[in-house]
């Protein structure tokens, strides 16, 4: 068990009714929730680890693969598909040999498709971990990636 993990789970130790905050922390010191850390909870809440699973599984906020160090979000929504955004995607996907959905062999980068950022005047838009891009294109989000490189 890593330090991370050992802190968190002491301030929560046998309280079932914490599971989705032991989640959440252990989310953002470790990055996702591996099945050691879901093992290790479950042992510290005094529950099964499928229990501890199924309510990880239950919201969308939860990741059970290792992300990428910069996570990169084309969006889609009707503004920037209208503006390219598709075509966006294909060159972002080709770049870092990676589909959306996925992470780079090397877990430089996480790569997502959202459904609207609600940034429709920059059209098209992608966001490189807070860091918003507007007015995207093909040979832009080339010289962009590389930056995070």
């Amino acid at each position: 068990m890593t330090a991370e993990l050992k802190e968190i789970l002491s301030a929560y130790e046998g309280q079932k009714g914490a599971v989705i905050p032991v989640l959440q922390k252990t989310q953002e010191k470790l990055g996702y929730l591996s099945p050691e850390a879901i093992s290790e909870i479950a042992r510290a809440l005094n529950t099964s680890p499928n229990e501890i699973f199924g309510v990880a599984t239950f919201y969308a906020q939860f990741r059970f693969t290792r992300p990428g160090k910069h996570f990169v979000h084309v969006c889609l929504g009707t503004a920037c598909h209208v503006r390219g955004a598709g075509t966006i995607l294909e060159n972002v996907e080709r770049e870092l040999a990676v589909e959306a959905g996925g992470t780079t062999k090397d877990y430089r980068f996480s790569l997502d498709k959202v459904a609207c950022f609600g940034s429709c005047a920059l059209a098209p838009v992608v966001v490189v971990d807070k860091d918003v891009y507007g007015r995207m294109t093909t040979t832009r989000i080339k010289e962009i990636l590389k930056n995070y490189e």
